[in-house]
């Protein structure tokens, strides 16, 4: 009998389906770095990354104020706290002061929204190893039962989500002072007591609770991959977890994995190749040039302005990666005033010119300097000329593209600087 052409085409799409999503990853890189990176993190292609815990209250040179102040020994962090703070002063003093009185959630989101990206990357923990979530492992070095006595990590997530916003988590593997990690440390990692008692419990609660989409690890660089037993959390995300079909992972999984295994690459801090690199990536950049968290002593000509952002943005899509742009909220929850403004503005932007750069791919050339400076990206047909400077004149000349008579020029808005 002669099965009917609608139905041979149903069960193909089925068998395809269950080929597609059947895949099983072992914990091992060869298995773990052929996962297809899930189509949603290229499309969207501008993230908002926040950098918020208990380096907010001192909010002075950076968010490695305990480390710059305790071990690196910086003068100007040790004579700020003698200036402003009494004798036997410690870290953990800070954090009943990190009260977030002013926090909305819903602000915050509608600031993202309004900037035009499309993913938000929270701290949910950073080397300090304070928890913005009520982790059980914390003992009270968290959010809920110290400073703000609030779920940070999931009030910010359920604002996020009602913009239909994908909700992404920075982690950070290692805690600079924890006494299980020293342990394990001055063994030479040898053991893993804090791995087990601490790095992969709160991983896997913060997956299970929160659902993120992303998962952006740090603070990997002192001990192998073996160490943190990251194959076997990958491994679990990719085949088992709640979120195994859609979230989104970087390379911070162990000392040498960077820029080699994981999903995207993240590689270094700002990282900006000089040609079109053969994996996809991702290029995180702070408003504030100096520091991640926010600092009080933050200076007008130490912040990125709004033509530098976008020239930036268009430089890093241009070459296949996405823009994971960083702010420092206070102490008390606000976004910096000018750090609104150079959100909204990057929005304003992006409603003109997004067409560009959404769900874009890198051309087959990337940029050319015509005229002017000029980036390409590129959409099925159709390719875009992006100028981030005025050609001040009335025409110029595009050496790169090859019109016929067919050829629909369009032409939308200039960046004047």
């Amino acid at each position: 009998m002669q099965v009917p052409r609608c139905q041979i085409s149903l069960l193909f799409c089925l068998l395809s389906c269950a080929s597609s999503f059947g895949t099983r990853y072992t914990p091992d890189w060869t298995s773990l770095d052929s996962r297809p990176l899930p189509e949603w993190y290229d499309e969207v292609k501008f993230g908002i990354f926040v950098h918020w815990g208990v380096f907010s209250v001192p909010a002075f040179g950076s968010e490695w104020f305990w480390w710059y102040w305790k071990v690196a020994l910086k003068p100007e962090y040790i004579l700020f706290m003698v200036k402003n703070y009494p004798p036997g002063f410690s870290y953990t003093d800070f954090a009943p002061d990190f009260h977030a009185q002013f926090f909305d959630p819903d602000e915050w989101a509608d600031i993202f929204e309004a900037s035009g990206a499309k993913y938000v990357v929270l701290t949910s923990k950073h080397h300090e190893g304070f928890t913005n979530w009520g982790s059980q492992t914390s003992w009270n070095w968290n959010s809920v039962d110290n400073g703000p006595h609030r779920d940070l990590v999931g009030d910010l997530g359920a604002a996020i989500r009602k913009r239909s916003l994908h909700y992404g988590l920075y982690h950070s593997l290692y805690e600079w002072f924890n006494p299980i990690y020293l342990s394990d440390k001055q063994s030479g990692f040898k053991t893993q007591e804090f791995v087990e008692k601490k790095a992969m419990p709160e991983l896997y609660d913060l997956v299970n609770r929160y659902k993120p989409d992303l998962i952006w690890s740090d603070g990997d660089w002192e001990a192998p991959d073996t160490y943190w037993n990251s194959t076997g959390f990958l491994a679990w995300l990719y085949n088992d977890s709640p979120v195994k079909d859609v979230v989104v992972t970087n390379d911070r999984w162990g000392l040498g994995c960077y820029c080699k295994h994981g999903g995207y690459y993240n590689c270094a801090d700002k990282f900006t190749p000089g040609q079109l690199p053969n994996h996809k990536w991702e290029k995180c950049q702070s408003v504030d040039t100096i520091s991640w968290g926010y600092r009080r002593n933050m200076k007008l000509s130490e912040l990125m302005d709004l033509p530098s952002i976008i020239k930036d943005m268009v430089y890093v899509v241009a070459l296949g990666g996405n823009y994971l742009l960083n702010v420092g909220p206070t102490a008390d929850g606000m976004i910096a005033p000018v750090f609104e403004e150079r959100l909204r503005g990057i929005g304003a932007w992006l409603k003109v010119n997004g067409e560009a750069i959404y769900s874009t791919k890198p051309w087959r050339v990337q940029a050319e300097n015509a005229t002017v400076p000029v980036w390409y990206t590129s959409k099925s047909s159709t390719v875009y000329a992006i100028l981030t400077s005025n050609p001040m004149q009335n025409s110029f000349k595009l050496l790169t593209p090859k019109t016929s008579h067919n050829t629909v020029v369009n032409i939308y808005q200039f960046i004047q600087i």
